[in-house]
């Protein structure tokens, strides 16, 4: 947002006013003055030399603006820049439990959710960071937090699948802790679950507290099918199946400003990520405009020394 630093430096302003009033009442005063004087020639000097009195005028005004604009610049004036915006801290926080390794999206669903979150990251802005965050029955980090996308590319390659059951609130707390591991910067967690949270010691109501405390906007993907999909078999031959908890991903997207999608292929689970990378706002950043005062000031300074002391004075 527009604004000052030093607002209170602009309470100066209110000597221009003054700066006129005492400027025409000497002019008035020289007028009736040379009325008054009874040397016919001195009266012409005075009232007749229109030249004279427009370049006195313009170098009044000349030296007014350089005292508005050195006043304006001392307040320290900033605006909004979109080219010096500040990037975003993404990290996405991987279900690799054992369900992800089901077959519905070949050659599975891990490997599938790693190369549709390399569209995002490929998509991530210059001076953006992102990180990696893991999880199944514990939480863990497979990429620190970097602005150096291709490395964290290649850890996202490097992912592999586990054998353990599902724990959402351990991995949305950890890739929360990673986002806000870098300050000044806009923060956003991409959590993406096949499952229901069923280990872990941080529950995902707790989770999203923790967001909400950081102001960080959590998006959530539910990866799923339109069939069911069977894992593996117990002990006594009975299928057991795929679950996925929309709830609890709707919950924990709805409560931190972000997004819940559903996928239900590796289609539609690769456009999810190009439209959160779309998605994510990027805040302007506000910018010093003060150069800019000084530098006109600066400008006008050296043209009021030209038109007084110029070789070729523009006006006589």
């Amino acid at each position: 947002m527009a604004g000052f630093d030093n607002q209170y430096v602009l309470i100066f302003l209110l000597v221009i006013p003054a700066l006129f009033y005492f400027y025409n009442k000497i002019l008035t005063k020289k007028k009736k003055a040379a009325i008054q004087f009874s040397n016919l020639s001195f009266i012409k000097s005075a009232l007749g030399n229109k030249k004279k009195t427009k370049r006195d005028s313009l170098l009044f005004y000349i030296s007014i603006s350089v005292i508005v604009l050195m006043i304006i610049g001392f307040a320290d004036p900033h605006i909004p820049l979109e080219q010096t915006k500040e990037g975003v801290n993404v990290v996405l926080v991987i279900d690799n439990s054992g369900s992800m390794q089901a077959e519905d999206y070949p050659p599975n669903r891990l490997e599938s959710a790693k190369k549709s979150a390399e569209i995002l990251l490929d998509s991530l802005q210059p001076k953006d960071n992102a990180g990696i965050v893991t999880f199944e029955t514990g939480a863990t980090t497979a990429a620190y937090l970097s602005p150096y996308k291709d490395k964290v590319i290649d850890k996202l390659r490097d992912i592999l699948p586990r054998e353990g059951k599902t724990a959402i609130g351990d991995g949305l707390s950890l890739g929360i802790d990673m986002a806000i591991s870098v300050p000044n910067k806009q923060k956003v967690v991409i959590l993406l679950s096949d499952g229901v949270n069923n280990a872990g010691v941080i529950t995902p109501s707790e989770a999203v507290a923790f967001a909400k405390l950081n102001d960080i906007q959590v998006y959530t993907i539910g990866l799923g099918s339109e069939n069911k999909v069977v894992l593996g078999y117990d002990f006594f031959g009975r299928a057991q199946y795929a679950e996925l908890d929309e709830t609890t991903l709707k919950t924990i997207a709805e409560n931190t400003g972000g997004k819940y999608f559903k996928s239900i292929d590796s289609m539609t689970l690769e456009n999810i990520y190009k439209n959160i990378s779309q998605d994510i706002k990027r805040e302007q950043e506000d910018t010093s405009i003060k150069d800019w005062f000084f530098a006109a000031s600066l400008g006008l300074f050296f043209l009021q020394i030209y038109m007084r002391y110029g070789k070729g004075r523009i006006i006589q």
